[in-house]
């Protein structure tokens, strides 16, 4: 095995451990689904980039934001390379993994959610845990500052639920620009489906060992908006045992 190729080898496994935080596991994982898509083959001038180092060249650059230019240096692969191998890598997630992520339409669907809270957290009738998040991108050709963030970066906006496994149950992303949390959902396809009854969520119920009748809620932080289907925690200060208990479920 050639210097360069240890060298590669090595920048890699640092990408997915240390940057990416992501198990062996999950790492495989990926690769077995994505490598028929992005697998090339070796010609009689040069080895072909391995999927190995595609999916991890991706993920790094996911993770991190970071310029072609700097992935190019690390990875030793050219910097108009790189954005072909993330293009193609990108294109090939979505492919394998576009099934994966499906929203519950049923009540038992979300009762199971629920049950995945109350079994983990303590934390009953959860229906899931609101987010959003900027994920950094390369700005399209003549966007100017459509992308431009409050960051001083370019980015799109991600608004996302996730069950009690951390595992999505619904995701929205392309929002442009300064929009906060609480203007992000006050936008999204999830909050009409709330306001309209759309979800098939189960009725309110009495909790566990309890007459207190509640509902069925999403959980999100200080920034959205509290209602009877989405709750945040209380203010940090003042708090007494209660309101502590309940912000830290």
């Amino acid at each position: 095995m050639s210097v360069l190729q240890k060298e590669l080898e090595e920048t890699d496994r640092r990408g997915f451990r240390e940057l990416l935080r992501m198990d062996v596991e999950d790492f495989n994982f990926l690769l077995e689904k994505v490598k028929p898509h992005i697998q090339r083959k070796d010609t009689t001038l040069r080895k072909a980039i391995t999927a190995r180092q595609r999916l991890s060249v991706t993920l790094r650059f996911l993770a991190t934001g970071e310029s072609f230019r700097s992935l190019s240096f690390q990875y030793r692969i050219g910097r108009s390379t790189i954005g072909q191998i993330v293009t193609e890598t990108c294109e090939a997630l979505y492919t394998v993994l576009k099934d994966q992520l499906k929203t519950p339409t049923t009540e038992e669907g979300w009762r199971e959610v629920a049950r995945g809270f109350q079994d983990r957290c303590q934390f009953p009738h959860c229906l899931g845990a609101i987010d959003g998040k900027h994920i950094y991108i390369q700005p399209p050709d003549n966007s100017g500052s459509l992308f431009h963030n409050y960051k001083g970066r370019f980015s799109v906006v991600l608004m996302a639920v996730v069950d009690a496994n951390l595992k999505f149950v619904y995701a929205s992303v392309g929002t442009q620009r300064r929009m906060s949390d609480a203007s992000l959902f006050g936008q999204s396809d999830l909050r009409r489906a709330m306001d309209r009854g759309l979800l098939n969520v189960p009725n309110p119920e009495p909790l566990p060992n309890s007459n207190i009748i509640m509902p069925y809620m999403f959980v999100g932080d200080e920034a959205f908006p509290l209602r009877t289907d989405l709750i945040k925690p209380f203010p940090h200060r003042n708090l007494n045992h209660d309101q502590r208990i309940f912000n830290y479920r």
